[in-house]
């Protein structure tokens, strides 16, 4: 089993941080995603978030990286953020090293499906409007 980087902190997230962690000499291509805080939703002007996560969220996370890794064969790493983030703050990163891009990107992709359908975390939007709404519960 590769060497896997899963975490969910509340500190900001780096992109080199990640990209590093999943380089190496046979890597022809390293692929990241960087899911970013954006100002609308649905229609409706967005402030900000708050992101809350389950006490095991980090272990889901990693399984996600973890079965990623295992089925392709490639180093792969992700984080996200918790706790109040404004717009352009970075909530979530995963990359994905391969020998050609193809690949990478593929997996990439695919980890990140995962991780948003698997990892219980949650976001409460903060509108223009003055409403907030969870999102994900």
């Amino acid at each position: 089993m590769k060497d896997i980087l899963a975490a969910v902190t509340g500190e900001p997230l780096k992109p080199a941080t990640v990209d590093e962690f999943v380089w190496s000499a046979e890597a022809g291509a390293v692929v990241s995603f960087h899911g970013i805080v954006r100002d609308h939703d649905g229609g409706r002007s967005v402030l900000s978030l708050d992101y809350r996560a389950h006490p095991q969220a980090e272990t889901f996370l990693r399984q996600c990286c973890e079965e990623i890794a295992e089925a392709t064969g490639l180093q792969v790493a992700a984080q996200h953020r918790v706790g109040s983030l404004a717009i352009g703050d970075l909530a979530l990163i995963a990359a994905v090293a391969a020998p050609h891009r193809p690949e990478a990107f593929a997996a990439c992709a695919n980890l990140v499906e995962i991780i948003k359908r698997r990892v219980p975390i949650w976001k409460r939007q903060h509108y223009a409007a003055g409403a907030t709404e969870w999102v994900g519960l």
